[in-house]
């Protein structure tokens, strides 16, 4: 039996998100298990890169662009990427040059706005699985 690339595997698809707002975050949350797939969320760019270190399953990150501090989005994004090469990234953004900035750095990524409607993170989570080799 053999696994859809909607699945991810036996965990089913594991989602990461990393965003500095409470609500934001269990907003994107929320939206990703309604979808049916798994979430793990972190308020930070170090801890979301302490997940995909310790090898946890992680088939599509979601980061909201405005992360700051030690480990900022874009900075993320491509550690991400040199650790997981196959990993599907979903960049949130409210400011379309922050964005494109981290796009330069990830040419890969999809870009969603932050505040989009309901379920559309997870449609664009659908729309990664979807495109990954």
């Amino acid at each position: 039996m053999s696994s859809s690339p909607a699945t991810g595997g036996a965990y089913g698809v594991q989602v990461l998100i990393a965003g500095r707002q409470k609500h934001w975050r269990e907003d994107v949350a929320g939206q990703i298990r309604r979808a049916g797939f798994s979430a793990t969320v972190c308020d930070c760019g170090v801890d979301a890169l302490t997940v995909l270190v310790l090898g946890l399953p992680v088939d599509v990150l979601v980061a909201d662009v405005s992360l700051e501090g030690a480990l900022c989005c874009s900075q993320l994004a491509v550690e991400a990427r040199a650790l997981r090469p196959g990993l599907r990234i979903v960049l949130a953004s409210d400011m379309a040059e922050a964005g494109a900035e981290a796009m330069e750095h990830v040419p890969d990524a999809l870009i969603i706005s932050q505040d989009a409607r309901a379920e559309s993170i997870a449609r664009t989570v659908r729309e990664a699985l979807a495109s990954r080799n």
